[in-house]
């Protein structure tokens, strides 16, 4: 039987030395990339609630019903899809609801990403403020 001592062109175990520095480094990549997707999507799903919050406002009758309006069109823009959002708030400025003023929706969404991984943040919070213009020749109630 003739064994072969190792020698400088002899790489034994450096697959699995290379498998082990770098499987932990491929999942934070992986978890990083799942924690900023769960972010980006519930930052769109705020943005287009606030949008469409706000043209729906601008186009209500009156203040009362532009305020009560909001929420409403908001909350099934965000939790129709994907849920995302831990908690989501809608705030309504109508302090311009005039012809030719403007109506300001503002929501906010917490996104919990404590569950993607130990030691992601537990939470952060997204708010976004969409003004939407009142046509300036209609009668305001």
């Amino acid at each position: 039987m003739t064994f072969s001592a190792p020698g400088p062109g002899r790489e034994e175990g450096s697959l699995t030395v290379e498998l082990v520095v770098l499987t932990p480094v491929l999942l934070l990549f992986a978890f990083l990339a799942l924690g900023l997707g769960r972010y980006e999507l519930a930052r769109d799903q705020v943005i287009g609630a606030a949008r469409a919050a706000a043209q729906t406002t601008a186009g209500s009758p009156n203040a009362a019903l532009a305020q009560w309006a909001a929420p409403v069109v908001a909350v099934p823009t965000v939790f129709d899809r994907v849920h995302t959002c831990a908690q989501l708030s809608v705030s309504t400025d109508v302090t311009h609801f005039t012809p030719g003023g403007s109506v300001v929706v503002t929501v906010s969404c917490r996104v919990d990403l404590s569950d993607l991984m130990p030691g992601f943040p537990g939470s952060t919070t997204i708010t976004t403020s969409v003004s939407a213009p009142i046509d300036p020749y209609r009668t305001v109630g």
